[in-house]
């Protein structure tokens, strides 16, 4: 049976050419030359792929974007952008596009990508049983690999090789553990300032009353205990790059002065009155939803738009199942090598039961996981007898920072989603599975 295509596309000629190509590679088209039409069929069912151009006469194909990703079933959507309209694409991805194509369209390009996009899943390669894993994505020297060939994973990538040689600042979104900060180093070592620091803080980590010292140094004197000037991140990341994750957890009082610092490229040590040029490219990175913050005034809405001249969203683990066993396989020989441990070997029915996990934690839970079975089984071959063990510490761990999250936020979900880094519907999802309904409001 063909897989059942939508395009939706107000141009009458490009439609139709469209149509005609599609069809002629065997697919089933429909057409739509609007968003009310394109919703009316989306919610029909029956889709396995939609391609919507941005631009339509009663909105905008992200609205598309949006109906394709709260179908039921889901269904994988393709935006068609103008040569060069790269925000647009970044916003589509963001929203949850699979991947994005620039007008005008190569109708190799086309096929190429519509066929990834609709083959039959095969279990077996998913498992990693039948081919071998791809290679590693590798930026440049200095650079950690970013493993898996998942559409969303490369789209994100082409979207990364894009920005980086340019000055921009990238904001970098997704749930906690997606790989912010090896987007981060590879956004760092495909840029100009390569050979320069790749200097990292992390705002959560910092107590406030110490964090305009972390980010701009100070002069001697400045306080009790300044013996000598020291250095902030900023001057050590000249001529380089300064990553900022997590940068919504940065109290008002400091937005302003980093704002300035964004706008202006100086800055002054804690106890001095000498400007300082900032000579970094600033890349942030969050878990939350800033847009949400700036609208409930804990962000400022200036230094919102500063940041987010150009977002990209890492897409969470659950959503590229397929890289699992890929991811796995790269994590047991990197661990094995630090560990100084046998290397262990992962089953194609182990890849099989890691890629049907749910991975609330993401890459960085995964690690975890692989980690521990490693430990307990060195220089085995890695089967569901042995990752299951590791994998219920892990639930008993998830279930443990469920419970954790929901004590801060005395029960209301939506901020324990924020707090863990996960949707609201995760989170609701994995409340249920530990039964934690109604905890701790009716459980004390």
């Amino acid at each position: 049976m063909s897989s059942r295509l939508l395009v939706v596309e107000d141009r009458d000629s490009l439609r139709r050419m469209l149509e005609h190509a599609l069809a002629g590679e065997g697919y089933g088209v429909e057409t739509a030359a609007d968003v009310g039409a394109a919703r009316e069929r989306i919610a029909a069912a029956g889709l396995d792929l939609v391609l919507t151009d941005l631009k339509l006469p009663d909105g905008s194909g992200l609205e598309v974007v949006r109906a394709c990703r709260t179908a039921d079933p889901p269904v994988p959507v393709v935006v068609m952008t103008a040569f060069g309209s790269v925000s647009t694409a970044v916003e589509a991805m963001k929203l949850g596009a699979a991947d994005f194509l620039e007008k005008p369209v190569e109708l190799p390009d086309l096929f190429a990508l519509v066929s990834a996009l609709t083959a039959p899943p095969d279990d077996a390669a998913a498992a990693g049983a039948a081919r071998p894993d791809p290679e590693p994505y590798v930026a440049g020297p200095g650079c950690p690999p970013i493993v898996g060939s998942h559409r969303r994973l490369l789209a994100a990538l082409r979207l990364l090789q894009r920005v980086a040689p340019t000055e921009t600042t990238v904001l970098l979104g997704g749930e906690s553990g997606t790989g912010k900060e090896l987007f981060a180093r590879a956004l760092h070592a495909l840029s100009a300032r390569a050979e320069g620091p790749f200097v990292a803080l992390n705002c959560a980590a910092i107590p406030e009353s110490l964090l305009e010292n972390e980010l701009f140094g100070h002069e001697k004197g400045a306080f009790t205990g300044a013996h000598r000037r020291e250095p902030g991140r900023f001057e050590r990341a000249r001529g380089g790059t300064l990553f900022l994750d997590e940068i919504g957890e940065m109290p008002l009082a400091l937005q302003g002065k980093l704002l300035r610092v964004l706008e202006e490229r100086v800055y002054e040590r804690v106890g001095g009155g000498e400007p300082q040029r900032a000579d970094v490219r600033l890349v942030a990175a969050s878990n939350r939803d800033l847009q949400a913050m700036v609208d409930a005034g804990a962000l400022r809405t200036d230094l919102f738009f500063r940041l987010s001249v150009f977002p990209l969203e890492l897409p969470p683990l659950r959503e590229r199942a397929s890289d699992v066993p890929a991811l796995a396989r790269h994590l047991l020989a990197r661990l094995a090598e630090r560990h100084r441990l046998p290397p262990a070997e992962l089953a194609p029915a182990g890849a099989e039961l890691l890629a049907a996990q749910p991975w609330p934690g993401n890459v960085r839970q995964l690690a975890n996981v692989i980690e521990r079975a490693l430990i307990l089984h060195p220089g085995e071959r890695l089967g569901p007898a042995q990752l299951r063990e590791p994998l219920a510490g892990a639930e008993r761990g998830e279930r443990d920072a469920l419970a954790d999250a929901l004590e801060r936020a005395d029960g209301d979900k939506r901020r324990a989603a924020e707090l863990l880094g996960v949707s609201y519907r995760t989170l609701a999802r994995k409340v249920r599975q530990h039964d934690l309904e109604g905890f701790p409001r009716y459980r004390r």
